[in-house]
């Protein structure tokens, strides 16, 4: 399966680990990975007050779905993010480059109100294609 980066030169570089398009072949296996928050096995939220590792927990819990749909982190084609601030998108995406390569997924990031737990500062939800 070839992932392909789509950049316009007519369009601003994006600002965060993002693509602006993602373009593959219709090949594979589709995996919609549900919104994702930081919870530990046991259901409690894991970083509280801190949206680094809220994120580091989100994204290791989603390598360990992937891998078992038969893929990795490597698959995803398109993100979409919940945050409780946007002034935290540096910080997430400081995170999110030590997890995404190029060619990076398109992504969406989005400023809510509020997520199912007033201590969860994000949540993550994701589309694969698994060859």
């Amino acid at each position: 399966m070839a992932k392909e980066q789509v950049v316009s030169k007519q369009l601003n570089r994006p600002l965060g680990v993002f693509s602006q398009a993602t373009k593959i072949e219709a090949q594979g296996t589709l995996v919609f990975v549900s919104g994702l928050t930081s919870r530990a096995p046991d259901g409690s939220v894991v970083g509280v007050g801190d949206v680094k590792l809220q994120t580091e927990t989100i994204l290791n819990n989603m390598q360990s779905i992937l891998q078992e749909a038969g893929g990795s982190i490597d698959d995803i084609v398109k993100v979409t993010v919940y945050i409780r601030n946007m002034k935290d998108f540096a910080a997430i995406h400081e995170v999110r480059q030590r997890y995404f390569k190029s060619p990076l997924p398109a992504s969406t990031m989005v400023e809510v109100s509020m997520l199912v737990d007033e201590k969860l500062l994000i949540e993550i939800e994701a589309i694969a294609v698994i060859p």
